[in-house]
C-alpha cells in the first residue's frame, strides 16, 4: 500500500510519545502535517511535558498554516485542535487524519475524510511489522492516563489478533 498524507490531531501525538513510539508516524505516513493549534496544543508545557521533544526533534512533521483559518471558526463544538485539523485536511486532500476524540472524528467523517486513531496507528504499525505486540502498548497508554473504554482495548487487542 503506498504511503499517504496524515492530518494529525494532538492527542495521538502525546500518546505515541507516552508510549516511545512517535516514530510510527513517519515510518507509516509519507507526509504528516499538523495546523497550528495542534503544535501549540503538544508544545504549551513546555519540556517536561509529553511529546514536546518529540515534536521539536520530528523534522518531517510539517506545521502548515490553514488557508483560510476562519472556515475551523464555524466547527463551534470541537477544540481549535480539532476544527484546524479537519480544515487543513480537506485543503490539503490528506488521505487520513489521526484524531481520538469521538465528536472530532464525527465531524471528521460526516464531511467525508478518512479517520483513524492512535489505536489504529498502532494496528497498522503491527501490520507492517514495525510493531510485534498491540497489547502491551495498549496497557501502556492506559497506564499513562489515556482514557480508553475497556470494550475499545478489548476490541484493539482482537483486532491485533493477540
Amino acid at each position: 500500500m503506498p504511503k499517504q498524507t496524515v492530518v494529525v490531531n494532538a492527542t495521538p501525538c502525546i500518546s505515541l510519545a507516552l508510549i516511545g513510539h512517535f516514530e510510527l508516524l513517519q515510518r507509516l505516513y509519507e507526509t504528516i502535517i499538523i495546523p497550528p493549534a495542534v503544535q501549540r496544543e503538544v508544545l504549551v508545557g513546555g519540556a517536561q511535558y509529553i511529546g514536546v521533544t518529540e515534536l521539536k526533534q520530528a523534522s518531517w512533521v510539517k506545521t502548515v498554516p490553514l488557508q483560510n483559518p476562519r472556515q475551523a471558526d464555524l466547527l463551534v463544538d470541537l477544540d481549535r485542535g480539532e476544527a484546524e485539523v479537519i480544515i487543513l485536511a480537506q485543503e490539503h486532500q490528506a488521505d487520513v487524519v489521526i484524531i481520538d476524540e469521538r465528536l472530532g472524528r464525527r465531524y471528521a467523517k460526516r464531511v467525508g475524510l478518512a479517520v483513524t486513531g492512535t489505536l489504529g496507528v498502532l494496528l497498522k504499525a503491527k501490520s507492517e511489522g514495525h510493531i510485534p505486540l498491540v497489547a502491551p502498548l495498549v496497557q501502556k497508554l492506559v497506564q499513562g492516563g489515556i482514557h480508553l473504554s475497556s470494550a475499545v482495548v478489548d476490541r484493539t487487542i482482537q483486532m491485533a489478533g493477540e
